[in-house]
């Protein structure tokens, strides 16, 4: 048995084969994941029913054991700020993985809808996961950052 935050196979599968570089969508219940995800992508979909397993749940398992130095969110049209964005600032600057490429807390890169979808469709994102998480915009493209080698 493993003793990990994470014990879903499909999620450790993504994670482990995934590297320096490469992404992980983590989206709300909304996300259009079979068309708006790359194909080559593990997928995963935990989305069990409305509000059961959340997006703030995944990402900190997620980053409780993968180097993080890059966050990506998507913005309405409005340029307004959705609130789930306070709870991703908290848990990355909490993490003890993440890795930003700068000093400081890992900042949230802000997209467009349609820029966002282009990015989560991109080569280079190796896992995407949907969950049953009710708020909209609330979907995060991560970049797993390098392993520390004195950790």
């Amino acid at each position: 048995m493993l003793l990990g935050a994470i014990l879903h196979p499909d999620i450790l599968r993504g994670l482990g084969t995934a590297g320096h570089g490469a992404k992980v969508l983590i989206a709300d219940g909304n996300y259009p994941l079979a068309t708006r995800s790359a194909l080559t992508a593990t997928r995963v979909y935990l989305n069990l029913a409305p509000g059961k397993v959340s997006v703030p749940d995944v990402l900190e398992a997620i980053i409780s054991c993968t180097p993080i130095e890059a966050a990506e969110v998507m913005t309405p049209d409005d340029g307004s700020e959705p609130s789930i964005f306070s709870d991703f600032r908290r848990l990355l600057t909490s993490s003890t993985t993440a890795m930003p490429l700068q000093d400081g807390p890992i900042p949230l890169t802000v997209r467009s809808r349609w820029d966002f979808y282009d990015a989560a469709r991109a080569q280079d994102v190796a896992l995407a996961i949907v969950t049953g998480e009710q708020r909209v915009y609330a979907n995060i493209l991560l970049t797993i950052g390098v392993r520390d080698p004195h950790r």
